[in-house]
């Protein structure tokens, strides 16, 4: 396992040995894991402990009581004051919109605490494969500026060094997150970020409602926040990391007050049922 508390296990057995533990309460014993996750019955317990222990051991999510117990752990963040945490708002610029077979070109980022901005992390990357025309006039970034670059298996230890336990920012958060996690997978294989994630792109939506659209410009445009090189990393985050500050403000206003419960506001209101007073009336079916 890498020296990094913020990554975790991205195995498909890890997965669900999580899920199944939410179905019993978030504790079981390693048998019950055995029997429903690896498919194999009346093995002994001793052996179901170890084998679960090697699976889980080192992922904080998890805690072994007694070699036989496992334990899922709440995400200790979900309860805390959104003004008592840390928060590292990203952007990243790529070779292209999918991944793979794209790759980060650069990637910028900001670090909150208590509504203000204490630190930074800038970098070009170093793709390994040749920047698109498209892309370098949107950008700018061209495949020159990159040559000298360093390679994202050369910036991951700094990255996760400087995200650490911190809350993630983006604007469209699942866009940067995934490549993040995908290039961090090229380094660490088999593991991702653990952090958890809020998009402000969601979260405008529901504190900015009626703007004509919700992109990094036209949300910035609306706090009077000047975004000086458009689809440059380092501009793109610093004016998002601003847009959030103004978003925690309205956050506060509403009485959203810690993570769990910006991670729910974020998500669209559910729409009541129509319901209608009118009776019902079956279609004529011949013999029914």
């Amino acid at each position: 396992m890498p020296p990094y508390p913020n990554l975790v296990s991205d195995s498909t057995l890890v997965q669900e040995t999580i899920e199944l533990l939410r179905l019993c309460g978030g504790r079981a014993n390693a048998s019950q894991i055995v029997d429903a996750v690896f498919k194999v019955s009346h093995i002994d317990e001793e052996l179901a402990g170890l084998l679960v222990g090697d699976l889980v051991k080192d992922d904080r999510r998890f805690k072994i009581i007694d070699g036989k117990i496992i334990e899922l752990q709440a995400h200790h963040c979900e309860s805390q004051c959104l003004d008592e945490l840390d928060f590292v708002v990203v952007d990243i610029e790529a070779t292209g919109a999918k991944m793979p077979p794209n790759r980060i070109i650069e990637l910028g980022a900001y670090r909150i605490r208590r509504r203000k901005i204490i630190d930074s992390f800038l970098t070009l990357v170093n793709p390994e494969i040749t920047i698109p025309r498209f892309v370098m006039a949107l950008t700018g970034i061209t495949n020159e500026m990159v040559k000298q670059a360093p390679l994202f298996a050369e910036v991951a230890p700094q990255w996760l060094e400087f995200v650490q336990d911190a809350v993630l920012i983006a604007h469209n958060a699942p866009f940067d997150t995934s490549f993040l996690n995908h290039e961090i997978a090229r380094v660490y294989p088999g593991h991702r970020m653990v952090n958890p994630h809020l998009c402000t792109v969601l979260l405008s939506r529901r504190t900015v409602p009626g703007l004509t659209n919700y992109r990094l410009d036209t949300v910035a445009d609306h706090f009077s926040i000047p975004i000086f090189d458009r689809h440059r990393a380092g501009s793109d985050a610093l004016a998002t990391a601003e847009v959030f500050i103004r978003i925690l403000d309205r956050l506060e206003e509403l009485g959203v007050k810690d993570l769990a419960a910006a991670r729910s506001f974020q998500l669209p209101p559910l729409k009541p049922t129509k319901s209608s007073s009118q009776p019902h009336f079956l279609p004529l079916v011949s013999g029914f």
